[in-house]
């Protein structure tokens, strides 16, 4: 039975490898190997590459001083955080809060059984995740510097405690976010906002890797003695790797103490949190006057609704409400600097900051799958009664403010920022505002006209459907056209009036796809 219900785990995990999410049939045994090969290519191939080169950086340099501990705790304090919280949101959705609770709860089955399973499948996965930074760090320390018995088998005795530690803190991680979980009542947005958090630090951890890398292998020594006398317990824990046998049997019995009370933790709070539905308060009917609204704005608010409902919604497709406000002050900050730059090359520096806001506004793209989401559920807006064009109208406008606003205030920087003439400097605030209509417009044309009606996970429509991809690279064309003409014709009228132009270019554009969304687009909308 414990066997049954592993495999079971694992295939819900991987069940987009084997199963077509648009579609929900089974892939061929060709597909099934072809969708574990890329897996491994990216899992093995660009992020074990990546640490790889990583671990190349900081091998020779710390092992040449003596450090080779230091490597290990380096390593391993990244493996642990990429395996915690690689499989923290696993063990909260397929340990703690699945949706077969009540089923396997129903079944003659010990529920010892059930946590054993499931706690073997967040051990995998996170033996997993760590095991891409672990592997590539021990098999780099033994070439460059050598593998004795000693340090080979301290590298694997460490590797197994790692993978041990993650599974401890991916359950106590877990249980933390269902507590958490079932106090709240919009879940969406703290997803949002832990997934915003770790892009953040990934890319800082990113642009910073060279210098840190380098910091760390010049100042190794004297980072090593103040870690051995404020923090002897990271001396003892990378000297495992280095085959100390005293520090290994420390570490080996400790976290053996930890995951024992780990597995009395959970056993004695799972019941509670598998049948829990979550906090509910007793609420007093009061008697309110109800709120009159037009069509179009309950309509809108329907909307915003569904775009605050669902995380996979809010970060493909509105990621640039933060990305705009943030160039816009980029702008303000180090605009003078970029000016003086391109002032040696030629006078663009109106059009490039235009292009980098265009770019910007290509990210928020929510009327694209609007269409799409609606799926089986499309006859309700369609059967309302409710002028088509008003549907359509409401799902642009919801793209319309959460681009517009956002880029006022952005186009308003860029155009405080750049030193030319008023003109120019009227034309670069008015431009960005006039394509982010553009943008509204020519997404809801595409959703409209390249409608996925038929998905079985809505990241489908939102991320992989062929509308979303003519306009990601539709937008980034335009831009490179916009910046390409200025090249050839831009230095003979001059930027204020290369923009003018530009400008009116695209207010004409939205023009002609208003009425289309007004008119064709209707039909063809009250038509799916």
């Amino acid at each position: 039975m414990l066997g049954v219900l592993l495999k079971k785990q694992v295939a819900e995990v991987f069940r987009s490898y084997f199963y077509n999410r648009k579609t929900g049939k089974a892939r061929s045994k060709g597909g099934v190997v072809m969708m574990f090969v890329l897996f491994g290519l990216l899992l093995f191939g660009i992020l074990g590459g990546t640490f790889t080169f990583l671990s190349l950086g900081l091998c020779a340099g710390l092992v040449s001083v003596g450090m080779g501990w230091l490597y290990y705790v380096l390593m391993s304090g990244i493996a642990v955080t990429l395996g915690a919280f690689g499989s923290v949101f696993n063990t909260y959705s397929g340990l703690y809060l699945p949706k077969d609770n009540d089923l396997l709860l129903s079944m003659p089955i010990p529920v010892r059984t059930i946590i054993t399973s499931r706690l073997l499948n967040v051990y995998l996965l996170g033996a997993l995740y760590s095991g891409v930074v672990m592997l590539p760090a021990l098999i780099v320390r033994w070439a460059v510097a050598g593998a004795t018995a000693a340090n080979v088998v301290g590298g694997i005795v460490l590797f197994l405690i790692i993978s041990f530690l993650v599974l401890i803190l991916s359950c106590l991680l877990g249980l933390v976010v269902a507590r958490v979980s079932l106090k709240l009542k919009n879940k969406s947005f703290i997803t949002v906002l832990i997934a915003l958090a770790f892009i953040g630090v990934y890319y800082l951890v990113y642009f910073r890797a060279q210098s840190l890398i380098r910091d760390i292998v010049e100042n190794a020594v004297a980072y090593g003695t103040n870690i051995k006398s404020s923090a002897y317990v990271l001396y003892m824990f990378g000297s495992i790797g280095e085959g100390d046998l005293a520090a290994t049997a420390v570490f080996a019995a400790a976290t053996a103490a930890l995951l024992a009370l780990t597995v009395f933790i959970l056993s004695r709070s799972f019941l509670k949190l598998a049948t829990s539905s979550g906090s509910s308060k007793k609420v007093r009917y009061v008697e309110r006057r109800a709120k009159e609204r037009s069509a179009f704005r309950a309509l809108l608010s329907k909307e915003f609704a569904r775009l605050a409902s669902s995380p996979n919604y809010m970060l493909n497709c509105a990621l640039g409400v933060i990305v705009l406000p943030a160039l816009g002050v980029f702008m303000l900050i180090k605009g003078a600097e970029i000016c003086e730059l391109l002032k040696s090359i030629s006078d663009a520096s109106g059009v490039i900051f235009c292009a980098a806001l265009m770019l910007a506004a290509s990210m928020i793209a929510t009327a694209i799958p609007s269409v799409s989401l609606e799926g089986k559920s499309l006859w309700i807006p369609q059967s309302l009664p409710v002028d088509p064009k008003t549907v359509l109208k409401a799902k642009a406008a919801v793209q319309l403010i959460l681009t517009e606003l956002p880029m006022l205030f952005a186009s308003v920087c860029a155009a405080i920022a750049v030193q030319s003439s008023v003109a120019e400097k009227v034309m670069v605030a008015v431009l960005p505002l006039v394509f982010g209509v553009f943008t509204s417009l020519f997404d809801m044309f595409l959703g409209v006209r390249s409608p996925m009606l038929v998905w079985t996970s809505e990241i489908i429509p939102i991320k992989q459907s062929g509308a979303a991809l003519v306009a990601v690279f539709g937008c980034w064309g335009l831009v490179l056209l916009f910046g390409a003409a200025y090249i050839l014709t831009g230095g003979v009228i001059g930027a204020a009036a290369y923009l003018a132009i530009w400008t009116v270019i695209y207010a004409v554009a939205d023009v002609l796809l208003y009425r289309w969304i007004c008119t064709k687009g209707a039909t063809a909308f009250s038509k799916l």
